[in-house]
């Protein structure tokens, strides 16, 4: 995950606009067409299109202009509903679209996709063997936007026949989706009557004969009235074939016959044929999209324009779509509360776009719109509201659903094989080979050896060209970083570690041993039980007993084989565990941090500026194991034709729950353990992560950015379980209020609560004030030292004091209470009679607040210890408070020094241990006075006895005093 970079910034301003359009449901044609998006971005109300680089929407007629062809009431009425129809459904979105907000479908600024003109003689001419680079436009040649695809050509010839091809990811159903909107609303002028088909749907028909003029009526029902007059439509009629490699094209007249009757029945694919050998409907404009390998399927001759859809290769492309999409508004607050304001969503637009601008990978994957989606879907994972149940891996796979769902490597062979099971396969044996031997950059000889691997056969030749062809440049994609030259790299590398646990998980990782053993185990099972019945029966008649003990030996074989497979995926899970708790001297941050900043950018230098490190990071790779293995995901990849078996799956899941089991009785470093924690997360199973952090007793996150997925996953994971949690430590975590809403079931499991260093206002202590109240509340130490309290909080911590039982520990250690504080306490600490121990130091405190909340603290029945140094006593005051401490049996201690007496107060490693702790957070000026008036008092308690061990005490603490005042630049002697 290595896409950041230290870039100046830049800034972007969202225009958007937007339409509500009627709803109607009568299209039930279209839930054959394989619509959701295929992974590019989605459409809004056409009105709100703007015009960049070939966009469709221009100076045309409104809506209600039909023109002369449909004058009639009837005609016209038809021909409205059927634009109604058609905009109510390709409006629609999947699911996985609508996470980015509630208006996104109507709000959305289209961006197209650059399309340049291609001539035969190019599509001709042989690629090489990794077409991996997109080719410049040729000379001549400028893009074209999408009302120019009808043009004349450069002879003046009418172009009445235009194919759009590009590989998986370009944008091919989008542009499809864009121009029947277009037309929809009155935006392309230039054609009366557009009727899209999904040639998917045509295919599914089979051989079944049907007319046109039925497979028109079936699917849109108004038209039936006006399809006598589709013959004189002419050329402003438009028939859209969207995903002409579905369907098996054969030109020849011995194959496919001539038919020009619209009402004659035919098979689906001869009246294909017919529209584009222009015999039927001779006049009709005909838009065909493909991906490159069934291009050649329709003959260049009944081809009047062809255009390569070619993706952003503008970046400018790329920072507009990212700007529109990331500031879509959000469905509304997640988990506790959290939203993302404006301000959040441009600083990432910002941060994005200087990533784009200085660093050409990035740029290089967001070539295919495809992507640009994947890092808008991912950046919005990482700081929208995250939806229940959505996890990182179910982004991945939602991606791939959205790019290959009912896609076929081949539509012409007979395997029917899936393109995603074949890349699977063959991309998934490269990435996990990259990950084993830990490598991201491929040279093409690691490559071919991949997609070559047990190629034998002409068929296997072939689905290996079309797969070139059609979807490598989907997962690779040639390295532009200095000194890597000729390699390619996966074009967005989560995906490397993504395919390679897909690779995995499906069992397609398989070695010799285990190859041979499956075959002979499951011959020798077949026939090893009726060959010992049959010698058991001649055994008796012939003295042969031994035989069938020998064949009963055999049935051990497939048992034996079993043992070898489970060593092997045990192999497997210790080398997941061992990647997901690496402790690297670089990529130390949490596994969500680095893929921000692979994503973002960083702010601030690498820790090695001229080159990358040399040991790569797949700490991504079990993540997306776990969620791989989770039921939803392999429901997803079943779509896909990867099925992942149930069995399979439980003994992935007992081999990695034996190795995790381990785990428990380490202590892991903080990023590491919430690396383990989004691990469970992925896996989205609470029975298995209860059974294996059922031994977790220790919640160490000091020092993680807790960001709002950060606190959901620790949430999900914790907050179920049942067994207390001894200590939760959160201190500088960069809470906030909404993060402790949603880690308030974890909270409820603590016995010890560290939230210090947290910036945490009035405003949260209304939520600790909860959690205090909560009756299922076990915290007895409860730290909220450094936060910015003041009295206001303090006011609302009272009121859950006042009602809390278990609360036996309360620091409030540098909180900005002042006097008005410390009076509140002392005016109602009564209220608690359980609390035994109560830190207010360094708050800001009189003499006369600290003496009120002495006297309510000596009053208390159940406290023993009060903290008040380094508050603004006078040294009247802290002599006042000795004596209190010291008149009489049985009320609290009160610490306000270094001594007590001449002698040396047992705390003073408390008091001197906090200093240090917090030497860099604290007022240096103001540490450094308390410190000296401490160093004052030593000296003065130490000229007062002759008791040669004091001395000694008060020399050694003096002596750690000076070494704090050193590091402050005091005067240390």
């Amino acid at each position: 995950m290595r896409w950041g970079c230290h870039l100046p910034r830049a800034s972007w301003s969202p225009g958007l606009r937007r339409v509500l359009q009627p709803a109607d449901e009568r299209i039930p044609f279209l839930i054959h067409w394989s619509w959701p998006l295929k992974g590019e971005r989605p459409l809004g109300s056409p009105r709100a299109f703007i015009r960049h680089n070939g966009s469709s929407v221009g100076n045309g007629p409104s809506s209600g202009r039909h023109g002369q062809l449909f004058r009639g009431i009837a005609a016209s009425e038809a021909l409205q509903r059927h634009r109604h129809n058609l905009a109510e459904w390709f409006s629609r979105l999947p699911r996985e679209e609508r996470q980015f907000g509630p208006t996104f479908a109507l709000d959305t600024v289209h961006v197209d996709p650059v399309i340049r003109e291609s001539t035969p003689d190019e599509l001709l001419r042989p690629l090489a063997e990794l077409a991996l680079e997109h080719q410049p436009p040729s000379a001549g040649l400028p893009p074209l936007a999408l009302s120019q695809l009808f043009d004349p050509d450069a002879c003046g010839r009418r172009v009445q026949t235009v194919v759009l091809y590009g590989t998986v990811g370009t944008g091919k159903s989008t542009l499809v989706r864009k121009m029947v909107l277009d037309w929809c609303y009155g935006r392309l002028p230039a054609f009366e009557l557009l009727i899209p088909f999904s040639c998917e749907d045509l295919s599914s028909l089979g051989p079944a004969p049907a007319s046109l003029c039925q497979l028109v009526a079936q699917r849109y029902t108004p038209l039936k009235e006006i399809l006598p007059l589709m013959a004189a439509a002419g050329s402003r009629l438009l028939f859209v074939l969207h995903g002409l490699e579905h369907l098996n094209l054969n030109f020849s007249l011995a194959s496919t016959g001539l038919c020009s009757d619209p009402e004659k029945p035919e098979a689906p694919a001869a009246i294909i044929i017919n529209l584009l050998r222009k015999y039927m409907l001779p006049e009709a404009s005909i838009l065909v999209t493909t991906r490159p390998s069934a291009i050649g399927r329709i003959p260049s001759k009944y081809v009047g324009r062809y255009g390569e859809i070619c993706g952003f290769s503008d970046t400018n492309l790329q920072k507009l779509y990212f700007q529109l999409r990331l500031n879509q508004p959000d469905c509304g607050p997640g988990a506790g509360g959290v939203s993302v304001t404006p301000a959040q969503r441009d600083h990432l637009v910002q941060m994005l776009t200087r990533n784009l601008e200085g660093h050409h990978q990035i740029a290089a994957a967001c070539f295919l719109p495809s992507y640009c989606w994947l890092v808008c879907a991912t950046l919005h994972f990482l700081h929208a509201p995250t939806p229940a149940g959505q996890t990182l891996t179910s982004i991945y796979t939602s991606f791939l659903r959205l790019n290959f769902s009912g896609e076929m490597l081949d539509s012409t062979d007979p395997s029917k094989l899936s393109l995603m099971a074949y890349a699977a396969r063959t991309m998934g044996k490269l990435a996990y080979e990259g990950v084993s031997s830990r490598k991201t950059y491929f040279s093409e000889e690691d490559v071919r050896g991949c997609l070559e691997a047990g190629v034998q056969t002409e068929e296997e030749f072939q689905l290996l060209h079309v797969f070139r062809r059609d979807a490598l440049r989907f997962f690779l994609a040639p390295c532009v970083e200095p000194g890597h030259t000729g390699t390619f790299v996966f074009t967005v590398p989560a995906m490397q570690e993504y395919l390679a646990a897909l690779y995995i998980v499906l069992g397609l990782r398989k070695t010799t041993l285990q190859r041979v053993g499956k075959e002979v185990a499951e011959f020798v099972g077949r026939v090893g039980e009726d060959v010992s019945l049959v010698l058991g029966i001649v055994a008796k008649l012939l003295p042969l007993r031994a035989l069938p003990l020998l064949f009963n030996l055999l049935k051990v074989v497939p048992r034996v084989f079993g043992r070898v497979v489970g060593k092997s995926r045990e192999a497997v899970a210790q080398a997941m565990v061992l990647e997901m708790f690496r402790e690297e001297d670089y990529y130390n941050d949490d596994v969500l941090d680095q893929m921000g900043a692979s994503i973002l950018g960083v702010e601030g230098p690498r820790r090695h500026p001229d080159e990358p490190p040399d040991d790569e990071v797949f700490e991504l790779f079990p993540m997306f194991m776990g969620g791989l293995l989770s039921a939803h995901n392999r429901a997803v990849l079943a779509q896909l034709g990867c099925p992942i078996k149930t069995l399979d799956a439980l003994e992935n899941a007992q081999a990695i729950k034996k190795k995790l089991g381990k785990l428990g009785r380490q202590v892991l470093p903080p990023s590491e353990l919430l690396d383990h924690l989004f691990f469970h997360y992925e896996f989205q199973n609470q029975r298995f992560s209860a059974e294996v952090l059922g031994s977790l007793r220790q919640l160490n996150l000091a020092g993680v950015r807790m960001t709002p997925l950060k606190c959901t996953v620790v949430a999900t994971v914790l907050g179920s379980g049942r067994h207390a949690l001894d200590e939760v430590n959160l201190a500088s975590c960069q809470l906030d209020p909404a993060g402790l809403r949603t880690l308030m079931p974890v909270f409820l499991r603590a016995r010890k609560l560290g939230l210090q260093l947290n910036s945490l206002g009035p405003e949260a202590c209304r939520d600790l004030r909860d959690l205090l109240l909560h009756d299922q509340c076990q915290v007895t130490t409860l730290r909220l030292s450094n936060n910015p309290l003041m009295a206001a909080g303090v006011a609302l911590l009272l009121e859950g004091l006042a009602g809390n039982t278990s609360l036996k520990h309360l620091s409030l250690l540098h909180t900005g209470l002042g006097d008005e504080g410390l009076e509140l306490l002392a005016a109602q600490l009564d209220r608690n009679q359980q609390l035994q121990e109560l830190n207010v130091a360094y708050n800001g405190a009189g003499d006369t607040a600290a003496l009120a909340l002495a006297k309510a603290a000596w009053k208390h029945p159940s406290l023993e210890l009060l903290h008040l140094y380094f508050n603004e006593l006078s040294s009247e005051c802290r002599q006042a408070l000795r004596d209190l401490g010291s008149a009489a049996e049985g009320g609290a201690r009160v610490v306000v020094s270094l001594t007590e007496g001449t002698a040396v107060s047992e705390y003073w490693s408390v008091i001197l241990g906090e200093v240090q702790r917090n030497l860099n957070s604290w007022d240096r000026g103001r540490v450094r006075r308390h410190l000296e008036l401490l160093l004052r008092d030593l000296e003065d308690n130490r000229g007062a006895t002759l008791n040669p061990w004091r001395k000694a005490q008060l020399l050694r603490v003096e002596g750690e005093v000076r070494a704090l005042l050193e590091q402050l630049g005091g005067p240390g002697s």
